[in-house]
């Protein structure tokens, strides 16, 4: 019982290594990337080949939200959400073999509320998963 508890703790951590912190790799992310939207939130996201990683980032402009406390409070939600939600793009990976960075981006002028944003995460990251089965089928 207690393992169980310890596996679903995992499955629903967003801990120091699955954050998509780096300079260079957000660079990365939004100049050599692909893109797409699922209003209000934009994806941006690099599919590499190599060890099976998971990194995720989060941004808020502050041309619509000029108080931090907005923007803070958005970058928790579009966490949260993505934390709850990011279980089977994780076991994806894992069968796949693929290294994925992706960064998040609120596009909306509204402050949002958390159920629609966890509905529009889960839109996210089935449209992620489709994205890259694409990708492969075109390498194949």
């Amino acid at each position: 019982m207690h393992e169980l508890k310890l596996e679903l703790i995992k499955a629903f951590s967003y801990n120091k290594s699955g954050k998509l912190k780096s300079k260079r790799q957000i660079d990365t992310v939004f100049k050599a990337g692909k893109s797409f939207k699922v209003f209000p939130i934009k994806v941006f996201y690099l599919i590499d080949e190599g060890e099976k990683c998971l990194q995720c980032g989060v941004g808020v402009s502050s041309r619509f939200f000029k108080n931090a406390v907005d923007r803070n409070r958005i970058k928790r939600l579009l966490r949260e959400a993505y934390r709850t939600e990011q279980q089977s793009l994780h076991d994806f990976l894992n069968n796949k073999q693929k290294q994925l960075n992706v960064f998040l981006l609120f596009i909306d002028k509204s402050l949002p509320e958390y159920p629609s944003m966890k509905t529009k995460m889960k839109i996210c990251i089935n449209r992620l998963i489709k994205e890259m089965n694409e990708a492969d089928f075109k390498n194949t």
